[in-house]
């Protein structure tokens, strides 16, 4: 009888070892933002610290469509989607890996000075952003026309 207590709070103790990591991982990862006035607007102090940033916010298609931000190394705010060209229908998308942006489908590396340069290919699709004040811009109308690009999100 006490043998089975023991592992049943083990196993009990593993449970919520593995929620918890999971929760971690994946709970707060994409944060839900909602368009007013057919725009996006993030406060810079939130995504001035060199980290990506990811959000997601529904298009007028319907799509729930994921992009990060980030401050890259020489200082610029920079806004990609969550996707690109060639490997967009895996519905993986970025993670960050120091002063680089990497495809979780196929490890192609990223500067972060290169996001919104270079486009096509593998690169993150750019989205246009403007800074207004204290806060990054981005029109809703960017995020309709790049919708496409997260059809396959899971």
């Amino acid at each position: 009888m006490k043998k089975t207590s023991v592992v049943v709070a083990a196993v009990a103790m593993y449970a919520m070892l593995v929620g918890t990591a999971m929760a971690g991982l994946w709970g707060d990862k994409v944060v839900t933002l909602a368009p007013a006035k057919g725009r996006l607007e993030i406060p810079l102090a939130s995504i001035n610290d060199g980290k990506a940033h990811h959000f997601k916010v529904q298009a007028t298609d319907g799509v729930m469509v994921t992009f990060f931000v980030l401050k890259s190394n020489n200082g610029v705010i920079r806004a990609a989607m969550d996707a690109c060209d060639v490997c967009y229908r895996s519905g993986k998308g970025y993670e960050q890996n120091g002063d680089e942006m990497v495809c979780l489908n196929c490890g192609q590396r990223f500067a972060s000075a290169k996001i919104n340069e270079v486009k096509g290919g593998c690169n993150p699709a750019p989205l246009t952003r403007t800074i207004e004040g204290d806060k990054l811009v981005i029109a809703m109308a960017d995020i309709d026309q790049n919708s496409w690009y997260c059809k396959y999100k899971k």
